[in-house]
C-alpha cells in the first residue's frame, strides 16, 4: 500500500489580522478565514489581535481549533498584539499558558 507524501509546509509566515468584537455571530466567519489560512500549511500562522476589542468563548474555541490543526501538521501558531481589554479574557481562562502570545509580529517570527 502506497503512502501519500505529506504536503510540504509553506515557509512563508501567514499573518491573519482580525478586528472588532469576536463573538458567536462573527466566529463562523473567523473560522472560515483561519481554515483557509491553515489549508496553506504555513510553517508559522500568526493571528494579529491588535484591533480586537472583545472575544467570547466561541472566538476562543475557534482560535484553539486553528492552533490544534496547525500543531498537528507540525507548524507554529501564535497570537500577537493582544489589547489590554482582551488579555484578561485569556488570563482568566488560563489560555495565556496554552497559546504562544507575543507583543508583535516580529517577536513571534523571531522564535
Amino acid at each position: 500500500m502506497k503512502r501519500k507524501p505529506k504536503p510540504a509546509m509553506d515557509a512563508r509566515p501567514k499573518i491573519v489580522a482580525l478586528d472588532g468584537e469576536i463573538d458567536l455571530h462573527v466566529s463562523p466567519r473567523i473560522a472560515a478565514t483561519l481554515t483557509a489560512a491553515v489549508k496553506q500549511k504555513p510553517r508559522n500562522l500568526i493571528v494579529d489581535l491588535g484591533k480586537v476589542s472583545y472575544i467570547d468563548s466561541s472566538g476562543l474555541a475557534t482560535l484553539i481549533e486553528a492552533m490544534q490543526t496547525v500543531e498537528k501538521y507540525g507548524g507554529k501558531f501564535a497570537l500577537v498584539s493582544l489589547q489590554e481589554t482582551v488579555k484578561p479574557i485569556f488570563e482568566i481562562a488560563r489560555l495565556d499558558q496554552v497559546f504562544r502570545i507575543f507583543p508583535d509580529v516580529d517577536s513571534a517570527l523571531a522564535r
